[in-house]
Formats: C-alpha cells, sequence, structure tokens
C-alpha cells in the first residue's frame, strides 16, 4: 500500500436525534469516490472520534470499507492517551478491514522522544496494520521533532507521517526522510500544496470534505509539473481555508456539509457554528458550488 494524492479526514453526520447518520455517510463516502479522492480516514478528530463509542466506530469502519474499500485506502484513527489502548483500538480496526492505522501523538500525556519511539514501535508491532505517524501539537499538547520521526521510520510496518505543522524549516527537516517505504503527507491545507511541491507525496485533508475534485485536480496538477496552476487553483480556496479555521475543526466544514443536506449538527462539547459565521458560510458554500462544478 502507498499513500499519496488527497486524502480526506472524513466528518461523521449525524441525524437530528445525534445517532450517526449512515445514509449521510454513504453519499458522503460516495462523493468522495466521485470526486477522486486518493483515500479516506475514519474516526479521525475531524470524524469526532471522542465522542463515538465503540459500536458507532466499528459500524462506521465497516460501512465505510463496505462501500470504498478495494478502490481506495480506508485508514482509521486509532490513536488514544495509552499505548496498550491505542494498540486495542488498533487491532479493532484491523478487524473491521482497515487498511492503514493513523496515529496521532499521545494526547495531553507529553511523552519524552524516547516515549514516543517505544509507543509508535509498540502498536507497529503489535497492532496488525500499518502505521501512519500524525504530529499535530496544538491538539495534542505533543509535538514530535523531525529526529524522533527519522529513528521511526526505518521501522518496516511504519509507512507515513501526517505532518500538520505547516512552517517551512519544519518540512524542510522531514523532507530528506521520504522513500519508497515512507511517504510524507501534510496535514495542514493552507500550505499543502507547497509541501507537495517540496517532497510530500499527498495531504490529509479536512477541506476536501467539501472540495473532493479540487483536491484531487491540485494533486494531480503538482505530479504533472504543473506548479503554477496548482497555485492558482489553490488560490482560489484561501477564502475557505480561512473559513475552515474560523471555529474549532470541524464546526465549520460540518456547517458546509449541512448546506448540502449532509448531516445535522455535532456532538457536546463542541456546538454548531455561531450565528456570526453564518454569512461567511453561505459564501463558502456558493465557492465550493461553484469551483467543483467547473472540475466535472
Amino acid at each position: 500500500m502507498h499513500l499519496s494524492g488527497s486524502i480526506t479526514a472524513l466528518a461523521t453526520p449525524f441525524t437530528a436525534s445525534g445517532a450517526p447518520d449512515f445514509d449521510a455517510w454513504q453519499r458522503l463516502l460516495d462523493a468522495q469516490l466521485e470526486g477522486g479522492s486518493s483515500g479516506v480516514v475514519v474516526a479521525g478528530s475531524t470524524g469526532e472520534a471522542a465522542t463515538l463509542s465503540d459500536d458507532e466506530y466499528t459500524a462506521l469502519l465497516r460501512a465505510a470499507v463496505a462501500r470504498v474499500g478495494g478502490r481506495i485506502p480506508v485508514l482509521a484513527g486509532t490513536g488514544l492517551s495509552g499505548t496498550a489502548k491505542t494498540i486495542a483500538q488498533t487491532r479493532l480496526a484491523r478487524d473491521h478491514g482497515a487498511n492503514a492505522a493513523l496515529v496521532v501523538t499521545p494526547p495531553y500525556v507529553r511523552p519524552t522522544p524516547d516515549g514516543l519511539v517505544a509507543h509508535y514501535t509498540a502498536v507497529a508491532e503489535q497492532g496488525g496494520l500499518p502505521v501512519v505517524l500524525y504530529n499535530v501539537p496544538g491538539r495534542t499538547g505533543c509535538d514530535m521533532q523531525p529526529e524522533t520521526v527519522a529513528r521511526l521510520c526505518r521501522h518496516p510496518n511504519i509507512v507515513g507521517l501526517k505532518e500538520a505543522r505547516g512552517d517551512e524549516a519544519r518540512w524542510q527537516a522531514l523532507y530528506p526522510l521520504a522513500g519508497r517505504d515512507f511517504v510524507l503527507l501534510s496535514g495542514d491545507d493552507p500550505t499543502f500544496v507547497r509541501a507537495l511541491l517540496g517532497g510530500a507525496a499527498g495531504v490529509i485533508s479536512v477541506a476536501s470534505n467539501v472540495v473532493p475534485r479540487a483536491f484531487a485536480r491540485l494533486c494531480a496538477l503538482v505530479r504533472a509539473g504543473e506548479a503554477d496552476a496548482a497555485r492558482a487553483l489553490d488560490a482560489r480556496l484561501a477564502g475557505l481555508y480561512d473559513f475552515l479555521g474560523c471555529e474549532p475543526n470541524p464546526i465549520p466544514v460540518k456547517a458546509l456539509l449541512a448546506r448540502q443536506g449532509i448531516g445535522h449538527g455535532l456532538r457536546l462539547p463542541l456546538l454548531p457554528l455561531s450565528a456570526a459565521h453564518e454569512g461567511e458560510a453561505a459564501a463558502m458554500a456558493a465557492l465550493v458550488e461553484r469551483i467543483e462544478s467547473e472540475l466535472k
């Protein structure tokens, strides 16, 4: 399995009563296939994984594997604060058909670099799935340094890194680690085109929930060496990137999905988009529709 291109960190749609909306889930998965996405992540932070029961987690994963499995990879978010729990969650994902595990640095715990190496090595060796490391210090309180990634990328069952920091110095330190058996994936939509141009293999994106065609096209343009065209399309999405950061993820993207008839709201402690941003949401919904329609 080689991960590349536009991989969508799926939002989890809920019904008006707050249960997972499996009809909307199927339509969201279909939209990703039709839009050209190269993979999907089930139950990451964008999917409100922390609010899902074990039964909901497995039902969502099984439905995704049944719908898109065999055509594009299905990654499962399995990272938890404890190593034993992360291994158990990774085995659960394996048993329900996931192709790989997206494993965030242990939230809240703030392990040392040696602790991170021991944690990820244990998950890679005992979890039963290929592991994609995930660094998002703004959410976890733990910033995995490139030196730590360099120690982990040699493990045969650690196949990639999702790096959510967008600063160029971080990426310059990471680019040399990429190779045939270890890929770099951007986790920062506003800077992912720059990362691709520098040598990243793809992106794990929030925005591609609503603009899958645009993100697939951006990745294709970079692969084709059409950097100027990629930058031009990326610039058209700048307002969308700004909007998706106006409140904590996935609040803004779920507001846009709801306007497409996919899902109703979020689970506490997250609240729906505040009224102050509704005008911007309407403008972004129109932009999304226009760009996606142009790329059909």
